[in-house]
């Protein structure tokens, strides 16, 4: 294909120019392997998650009957429903792969929580076969050293699998936050569950409202702020280093999220007013944590301007086009007014591909997954072209 596949006609969505390079044009099929390494080992850890969390479900039942947990079950969606809506709008932008997205909902969710199940279970032989007898000493150590270095260890490395399967679209520190924010929020579930259950369990129902407000609507966002450091450190390696260099990034994201796990968990030991504590402290760094979120969106719709402004130079989008899909407020508009026309679908396909092909070229110009990446990038300029045959009717915008 020597000339811009894209076609004109009254539509808003229209070239500037018939010669593509030196962006390269898009083929018109593209050949498929026949075998993808990735959908193997992602089916493979589908499985074993699936076996896991069986696991996991047996255990709750067993320790909490089958009623409080299926109770505790239905308590515990209410701040998940939270914590995923607020992923969600995070993660618009350039939305992450599904099955990723739901893997590592999975393994925090059931991975993680099993593996922390079994230390805590080895530890305790220890502690029983050194003859050492629950104390506060022990109990201090369990819930400010063990718990979060366990946990943050074991969730983290959910996030490393994803760097290493999902490579190519693992494409910086939001991406990170996201995969952390589901392997985090999967891990506060399970665990939701057994302090609902527990609770449950007594006669102090009043109790159980306590625990369901501490943890339900004032805390949902704990384990997802701890473990989404992890995440954005890696998220930053995926921009610098190889997948075995990745292992020193992870390293390092460890280090906050066992410390403010450490700190959450260590101040119930500490203060004698959790709601001040939680307002004077907590509420600040919550507030932090959504700045710093703004800023990584930001940064992902520079991205997003300066990848699409070369497809632009080339003759892929017109100025507009690119002004309205690198602000959250021309998308808006813009969706709005394909909406009105009945074309809000293919309006919402022409946004994601074009996001995804600015992200592509991102890899491309920084020499990561370079072969990986040229052929994403002629895959999705190869849509471009259908999603503008599909915009074909849409008139421009006053």
């Amino acid at each position: 294909m020597n000339s811009n596949p894209a076609s004109g006609g009254a539509s808003g969505f229209r070239p500037v120019a018939t010669n593509p390079h030196p962006v390269p044009p898009a083929p018109a099929t593209v050949a498929r392997p026949k075998a993808d390494p990735i959908f193997v080992v992602a089916t493979l850890g589908f499985a074993l998650l699936a076996i896991v969390g069986v696991a996991v479900v047996a255990y709750l039942v067993y320790a909490l009957g089958s009623q409080a947990a299926a109770i505790a079950f239905v308590l515990a969606l209410v701040p998940l429903a939270i914590v995923l809506g607020t992923i969600a709008l995070i993660d618009r932008w350039e939305p992450e792969p599904r099955a990723a997205l739901i893997f590592a909902l999975l393994w925090g969710a059931a991975a993680s929580v099993g593996i922390a199940l079994i230390f805590s279970f080895i530890a305790q032989i220890g502690q029983a076969l050194a003859g050492i007898g629950d104390s506060y000493a022990t109990v201090f150590f369990s819930a400010v050293i063990q718990a979060p270095v366990v946990e943050e260890v074991s969730k983290g490395f959910g996030i490393l699998l994803l760097f290493w399967v999902f490579r190519r679209h693992f494409d910086g520190p939001v991406d990170g936050l996201v995969y952390g924010a589901m392997i985090g929020v999967g891990f506060a579930f399970t665990e939701n569950v057994q302090y609902f259950g527990l609770a449950l369990t007594g006669t102090d129902f009043a109790g159980v409202s306590e625990i369901f407000f501490l943890r339900g609507i004032l805390s949902p966002f704990a384990h997802v702020m701890f473990t989404a450091c992890t995440g954005i450190i890696l998220g930053f390696a995926s921009r610098r280093a190889s997948g075995a260099g990745a292992i020193g990034y992870f390293l390092i994201g460890l280090v906050p999220a066992i410390v403010l796990h450490a700190f959450w968990n260590g101040m119930s030991f500490i203060v004698s007013d959790f709601y001040g504590y939680y307002l004077v402290v907590q509420v600040p760094l919550f507030l932090l944590g959504i700045a710093f979120v703004y800023f990584l969106r930001r940064a992902e719709q520079r991205v997003t301007a300066d990848r699409l402004a070369e497809y632009a130079a080339a003759g892929w989008f017109t100025t507009g086009e690119v002004a309205m899909l690198s602000t959250a407020t021309g998308r808006a508009r813009a969706r709005v007014w394909a909406e009105r026309h009945r074309l809000g679908k293919p309006f919402a396909d022409f946004t994601r591909t074009a996001t995804r092909l600015a992200f592509a070229r991102q890899r491309l110009i920084s020499s990561r997954d370079r072969i990986g990446a040229q052929r994403a990038e002629a895959m999705l300029l190869a849509r471009i072209t259908t999603d503008r045959l599909a915009l074909a009717g849409l008139p421009p915008m006053p």
